[in-house]
């Protein structure tokens, strides 16, 4: 989405209303953990002072991300409500808000602003349903073992002494005389 600031002052006294799809593919570019999105459904009202625009904007959609366990495709939905507030005026680089964005020509980018919304939403690690049963037998040179197996593992495999080292054992076992 982008507007012209021009084309937006006939929505100065009543505000614009926003309902639309947006098509963000440049969410995958710029974090490859994403495998897909959907087309991000925008709701949203921006009100217009002298210099700037604030939007209220609603965005909702789905990502698909990899389970952190089985690597399989995980879809993971957003709602994500904020008040971004885009300034053309001169004096605009005197604000350092993280919701302030400066325009710069006579054209309002909102698709990056977007983009960043839906990056800083994206969790470090999603499961899939059932990943917590997740078994795999291994494979070629290596296997798959949970701490829990591991632990069970460690308690059953006692350590075996060496007959030739017996002797040595019972030595310490003697008292001085």
């Amino acid at each position: 989405m982008k507007w012209a600031i021009h084309q937006l002052a006939k929505y100065r006294d009543n505000g614009m209303t926003l309902d639309e799809f947006v098509t963000l593919q440049n969410v995958k570019e710029r974090n490859p953990d994403v495998r897909s999105i959907s087309p991000v459904h925008v709701e949203g009202h921006c009100t217009f002072g002298a210099a700037q625009m604030t939007c209220h904007f609603q965005l909702s959609g789905t990502l698909i991300l990899p389970c952190a366990r089985t690597w399989e495709d995980v879809e993971y939905p957003f709602e994500i409500h904020s008040d971004e507030i885009f300034s053309w005026s001169e004096n605009a680089s005197a604000f350092d808000y993280d919701n302030f964005h400066i325009v710069e020509g006579d054209v309002i980018q909102v698709d990056p602003v977007l983009e960043e919304l839906i990056l800083l939403e994206i969790p470090l690690q999603v499961y899939k349903e059932g990943a917590d049963q997740f078994k795999h037998e291994g494979g070629n040179g290596w296997s798959y073992t949970t701490d829990e197996d591991l632990n069970d593992l460690q308690e059953n495999d006692q350590p075996k002494l060496d007959p030739r080292l017996a002797q040595l054992a019972k030595y310490f076992d003697q008292t001085d005389e």
